[in-house]
């Protein structure tokens, strides 16, 4: 009895259905409303793609004999979706479609390019493309911010099949709104039909793939792979090519017969394997002769429905890719096709007309892959591993230069396995990593813990990578990082890899400040008080020159000092060369002193400093840059720095095409390997300073600062020239030496007796009139009529009348 009851359970399980269908009806109860005139839009080719945006989930875009946009996972009945006439795209054929930044949708229509707003349902024409195209690509980034938007935004617009270099390529940098004739020099080297051009972020690169003879291979545009190509390939048909979410450099390249795979960027095509329990059943799915229908992909999962009905199911990791084959039920269609939910689960959708409604309901079959794979029938080891977990998912990192990144992972594997970890960089060019993997303590049933530690630093910094090998250290790069178990079984469904994608480029939460420990406030020279009240100062016009037109000033200017942004001007006296102390700051913390180079410019263009250094005494070797270079743009100065790290040359590199002419010219640049320092004139005043960090290899980041020196304790300017004074005082003591020698020994003689008489009798003639008594009795008579005059109200009246003599 007992024995038969087993039987029967066995019977049960092995009936169990891969899943179990059923319909999605919504909003008929009312009736529902007529469709909009316009082209209905059905997919070219015989295939059906669901397409998802996996930045929004629920966001889903179905590609058959009909589409469908949906907002909500197909979880309610949907019309399909309609061009307007007002677009006048004739035959509304669609040979591609791509989820873009934003509410946006992408569409090839009749060759056309077309923007869809899925939120307000408004069509648009795109601007820019002048022939016609079959194919975009693109990759959308889901982190949000600026970096990942300009990520998401760069798109292609291509014809497939097109013969190189002749066909024309068009890209778009703003989501597609616009597009520009891409124009390259990688281009011209290729002679063969083009298969597609895609943006690679993984490996900041532009993959081309050139189909040749029946064999494809990828070429890039960027060094330090301009120079090289991917190994070729078998393109018998024309091959979609999908590049899996997540920027981890992941391709699948599929047509009805052919499945190929690529985990890193083209650079190798692999074929995918189909095993059977423990045993691999062929190493190229494609020998079997199947015939793929729809093709689902993820971050890690790839699964295929072809029309013999039967669902393969596998994952897709750094060391391979394969498949098995799921029970058998009856779930395809003309119409089916088949997505990921989420991890592990997998939904078959197919679009079910209504006689009575124009809007479609929608047949579901959702498969739980984990719950089937642990079938003992399909006899699958179990996951080796029990738990794989870190902090670093859902986060995206910056390493700017001279940086490194350290991150951890924890692993518990399944009791008596010892699984190995595997941590990989999708771009080896430009980052390169050390790992360590160490116990970790024990779990409460006394199993291992293991903690993983990565540390990464550019390629550059690690001393272990021939420069042919690595990318330009003044390039932003991008590359993910990726922790998996190198031996894990297909049943690690639920247990996907951590990854994350790391930016080599500018680290944000950089600033820049001048130090500003002694101020003209702290010192009693001005007061905060009085410079946030709209406090103005005036440069006389003998000391600037206006910074928007070449020509001498006219009149003093007049500047309102903008306390706000500069806060107190730092105190400088004039005669000490002056060296501005730079500090590095990071999430608000003092990281260092900077020793970077950088450049001043005084923006109201006050012109009465000078440099300590010149080109010889600063140890050029080529012509230094200065200010002069860029006089004719300085009109620009407030957009932007425009002298900075990416048009600097250092003089102290030889250079042919500029070399050493004028040794004495001024040395304008400040810090780095040299003492320069900042000489001002003899003027009193406030300076308003933009300093910008040139070095391009201290950030990639473009740090500029604005602040505010008080220069004190310059005497007032001379009229007359020192020399011209010391000549005048020399001359004066030697004349008073003469005098005082000459005039003694003169009046000894018989002229000088003469001279001593006249003197003698002139004096005394001058002091007789002044002894004379009508002369001093004039002015005082005039004196008191003035003390009467002035004095009326003290008058008697009959004192007035009288005359005083």
């Amino acid at each position: 009895m007992l024995l038969l009851m087993l039987a029967a359970v066995a019977t049960v399980v092995r009936a169990e259905p891969l899943c179990r269908p059923f319909n999605v009806r919504t909003g008929k109860v009312f009736g529902s409303k007529p469709l909009p005139e316009g082209d209905k839009l059905f997919y070219a080719f015989s295939s059906v793609h669901v397409l998802r945006d996996f930045c929004h989930s629920n966001v889903v875009l179905y590609l058959g004999k009909k589409i469908f946009i949906s907002k909500d996972n197909f979880e309610s009945s949907l019309p399909p979706l309609i061009i307007p006439k007002s677009m006048k795209v004739g035959t509304a054929s669609v040979t591609s479609a791509l989820f873009t930044s934003g509410s946006k949708l992408l569409f090839v229509v009749n060759k056309k390019v077309y923007n869809y707003n899925y939120l307000s349902n408004r069509w648009s024409r795109t601007l820019g493309i002048s022939q016609p195209v079959s194919h975009i690509s693109g990759d959308k980034c889901c982190f949000k911010n600026e970096f990942c938007l300009e990520l998401s935004n760069n798109i292609f617009a291509y014809l497939r099949g097109g013969p190189l270099p002749r066909t024309k390529i068009f890209f778009s940098n703003n989501g597609g709104f616009s597009f520009q004739y891409l124009v390259s020099e990688s281009l011209d080297r290729l002679k063969g039909t083009l298969g597609g051009i895609f943006h690679f972020h993984s490996l900041s690169q532009v993959g081309i793939l050139e189909v040749k003879n029946k064999l494809g291979s990828f070429h890039y545009m960027e060094h330090p792979l301009n120079h090289s190509a991917g190994i070729p390939f078998k393109y018998n048909d024309s091959l979609d090519v999908i590049i899996k979410p997540g920027q981890r450099g992941f391709l699948v390249l599929w047509s009805q017969t052919s499945l190929l795979v690529s985990p890193n960027s083209g650079q190798i095509m692999e074929t995918v394997q189909l095993w059977r329990g423990n045993t691999i059943v062929t190493p190229d799915i494609s020998n079997i002769r199947i015939n793929i229908h729809s093709v689902a992909s993820n971050a890690y999962e790839l699964a295929l429905l072809t029309r013999e009905n039967v669902v393969y199911y596998g994952s897709q990791g750094y060391l391979g890719t394969t498949l098995v084959q799921l029970p058998e039920q009856a779930v395809w269609s003309e119409e089916a096709g088949i997505s990921f939910t989420d991890t592990g689960m997998l939904e078959v959708l197919t679009p079910v007309a209504d006689p009575q409604f124009p809007a479609f309901d929608f047949q579901k079959c959702i498969v739980n892959v984990q719950s089937v794979l642990n079938n003992a029938s399909l006899q699958i080891e179990p996951c080796n591993v029990e738990f794989l977990d870190s902090t670093m998912v859902k986060q995206m990192f910056t390493i700017d230069m001279n940086s490194k990144l350290e991150l951890s992972a924890l692993m518990i594997p399944r009791p008596g396995k010892i699984p190995i970890p595997l941590v990989m960089v999708s771009n080896p060019h430009s980052m390169g990593l050390e790992a360590h993997i160490t116990e970790f303590g024990n779990t409460f049933d006394g199993n291992y813990k293991y903690k993983l530690e990565i540390q990464l630093k550019q390629q550059q910094h690690q001393n272990s990578a021939d420069l042919n090998f690595t990318t330009s250290i003044k390039r932003n790069a991008i590359s993910s990082i990726t922790v998996d178990i190198a031996d894990k079984t297909i049943a690690c469904v639920d247990l996907k890899p951590l990854s994350t994608l790391i930016s080599v480029g500018c680290d944000q939460t950089k600033k820049i400040l001048v130090q500003n420990k002694i101020s003209a406030c702290s010192m009693g020279i001005l007061s905060p008080v009085e410079l946030q009240r709209n406090y103005t100062y005036t440069i006389e016009k003998e000391a600037y020159r206006p910074v928007n037109y070449d020509a001498q000033p006219q009149a003093d200017l007049l500047v309102y000092y903008q306390y706000k942004q500069l806060g107190c001007p730092r105190l400088v006296y004039y005669d000490k060369p002056w060296k501005p102390v730079v500090e590095m700051w990071k999430n608000g913390i003092l990281e260092e002193i900077m020793n970077a180079e950088y450049v001043l410019k005084e923006v109201n263009g006050i012109t009465t400093y000078s440099y300590s250094l010149t080109a010889a005494t600063a140890n050029c070797r080529s012509q230094p840059q200065n200010w002069s270079t860029f006089k004719s743009h300085l009109h620009f100065l407030f957009q932007g720095s425009l002298w900075n790290r990416e048009n600097y040359v250092s003089c102290h590199e030889d250079n042919k095409d500029n070399p050493l002419l004028w040794p004495e010219v001024e040395y304008q640049i400040l810090g780095g390997q040299t003492d320069n320092r900042v000489i001002f004139g003899q003027r009193n005043g406030i300076y308003t300073f933009i300093l910008s960090v040139v070095d391009p290899y201290y950030s990639y980041c473009s740090l500029d600062t604005m602040f505010s020196v008080y220069v004190d304790g310059a005497l007032p300017v001379a009229f007359f020239s020192p020399e011209l004074s010391i000549t005048v005082l020399v001359f004066t003591a030697l004349l008073s030496v003469w005098l005082a020698y000459a005039i003694p020994k003169e009046l000894s003689t018989e002229r000088g007796q003469r001279l001593t008489n006249f003197c003698s009798w002139l004096f005394q003639g001058c002091l007789g009139l002044c002894r004379c008594s009508w002369l001093w009795d004039r002015p005082k008579l005039w004196l008191r009529s003035r003390r009467v005059g002035d004095q009326p109200e003290r008058i008697q009246s009959t004192q007035r009348n009288q005359t005083d003599f």
